[in-house]
């Protein structure tokens, strides 16, 4: 079977159009009212994901035109800040281990009013549940960004017999089919992953959603501007300053 660029471009274009219709018809606004009572509780916004899930983390937090009470937590922290060596980091052993997150949380920078955003495709790894589950074990409300298709069709693997969308107060679809990819090829093979775009748009509509909110309220949003623009340097850095030991950017 030949599929054509065009072929995938109807695959996401049906996607992010279903999203974005969702979002106006109030689809993400509990999600956007946590994320707002957080920050204005004095909160940040903590992002976390595995794998391809990490680049969803990535989107939320510390890139232009993006919320600078943000926060993403990874789980090469623990070799970073902790005492976990960088050869664990090799392969998706670490992505599935239960042990991690008490490490995780130990070397995080977290404050009781944060929320907590996770980004998982199929939602059932054992990082990426026991994170969910620490999170409101200590009382942060929880947003999921997960494939119901996926994670319906797929065992848990975390001890709890939970999937992170079980979790969860607040979940939403990424609208990934089962698997991730969406055109097959002959063979039996199939291909073009969507998960990272769509995931990648549902970031920006939070985003967006949450600016919007505050400055309707009559605050100024606290958002980074490129640091390739003059004067974009001195801008993020004196709202970073604002919350000193409670964000961090690393590479």
């Amino acid at each position: 079977m030949t599929v054509t660029p065009t072929d995938f471009l109807a695959e996401a274009t049906t996607r992010l159009t279903q999203l974005a219709a969702d979002a106006e018809a109030g689809g993400l606004d509990d999600a956007i009212a946590l994320m707002v009572d957080a920050i204005n509780a004095g909160g940040v916004v903590q992002a976390f994901g595995t794998g391809h899930s990490e680049a969803f983390a990535m989107e939320i937090a510390g890139r232009a035109g993006g919320l600078i009470p943000t926060n993403k937590i990874a789980l090469r922290d623990v070799a970073l800040y902790g005492s976990r060596s960088p050869h664990e980091l090799a392969g998706s052993a670490l992505e599935r281990e239960t042990s991690v997150v008490d490490e995780l949380f130990d070397v995080s920078l977290m404050g009781p009013k944060d929320v907590f955003i996770i980004a998982s495709n199929s939602g059932v790894n054992g990082s990426i549940v026991g994170v969910a589950l620490k999170a409101r074990e200590l009382g942060h409300p929880v947003i999921a960004v997960t494939s119901l298709q996926h994670t319906a069709a797929v065992e848990p693997k975390h001890s709890s017999g939970k999937r992170l969308s079980e979790i969860a107060d607040v979940v939403i679809d990424n609208l990934a089919p089962y698997g991730d990819a969406t055109l097959e090829l002959s063979g039996g093979v199939s291909a073009g992953a969507i998960s990272s775009i769509t995931a990648a748009f549902i970031a920006q509509l939070l985003t967006l959603g949450v600016a919007q909110r505050l400055s309707e309220s009559g605050d100024v949003p606290p958002m980074y501007i490129s640091a390739n623009i003059p004067g974009g340097d001195e801008h993020n850095h004196a709202l970073e300053d604002l919350y000193r030991d409670r964000i961090r950017r690393s590479a």
